[in-house]
């Protein structure tokens, strides 16, 4: 069974994948930290002249060992620069055989993203969009980063997810809009239990559905 859980930043996609890999025993990869990962490797070069052709040089050459950095791969500074080297289809390309194969391996997998059930596994069993206000979205991530210890402007950390939902929607090479076929998922009021159950309730209809079709 491969699970597709879409949705912008701090939606809640990625604790609900995690959720749901456990609860269905299934591998889980967050496909944003592939995008992390390249853009801190660039992070030198995010101003100059050869950022795209560093970028591109760091997509192709990523291995798994670079996404063990949890703290520097989820701070808000990498997600804008995540942002930036994903707007590179060749950025894109390099990563996409990487988020496939994981996809396709004996008995499934689920993923979570900004294009997993448009781009990577458009024939996901289950497709999820996850959406939440951005305000909702802000104080999530502030949350996250006060139990580490990150000190939070939750001003700049507003406009911080303002402008990547802004360069994401339009990105010409990945998808910040749900698939046709994907649940909409909406966790602005929703607690993680609660947000959790409604996803699970959504693949078990989804597949007692297929099973039955």
């Amino acid at each position: 069974m491969i699970i597709a859980v879409d949705g912008p930043a701090a939606s809640g996609k990625g604790t609900l994948a995690t959720g749901l890999a456990k609860h269905y025993g299934l591998p889980c990869l967050d496909t944003g930290l592939l995008y992390r990962a390249v853009g801190l490797a660039v992070a030198d070069a995010v101003e100059g002249p050869q950022f795209e052709a560093a970028a591109i040089r760091a997509a192709e050459a990523l291995d798994a060992n670079a996404l063990g950095d949890l703290e520097a791969l989820t701070s808000a500074e990498t997600g804008v620069l995540a942002s930036k080297v994903a707007v590179i289809g060749e950025v894109r390309a390099a990563l996409f055989d990487f988020q496939r194969n994981f996809a396709l391996q004996p008995g499934g997998a689920v993923l979570d993203g900004r294009d997993i059930g448009t781009k990577i596994c458009p024939d996901a069993d289950v497709k999820l969009f996850i959406q939440a206000d951005s305000k909702a979205r802000m104080e999530r991530r502030a949350r996250q980063l006060e139990a580490r210890g990150v000190e939070v402007d939750r001003y700049a950390l507003f406009h911080q997810i303002e402008e990547l939902d802004a360069r994401d929607m339009l990105n010409p090479h990945g998808g910040f809009y749900k698939a046709e076929d994907a649940h909409l998922l909406d966790t602005t009021l929703l607690d993680i239990e609660a947000a959790l159950r409604a996803a699970i309730a959504i693949v078990d209809r989804t597949m007692a559905l297929k099973a039955e079709g």
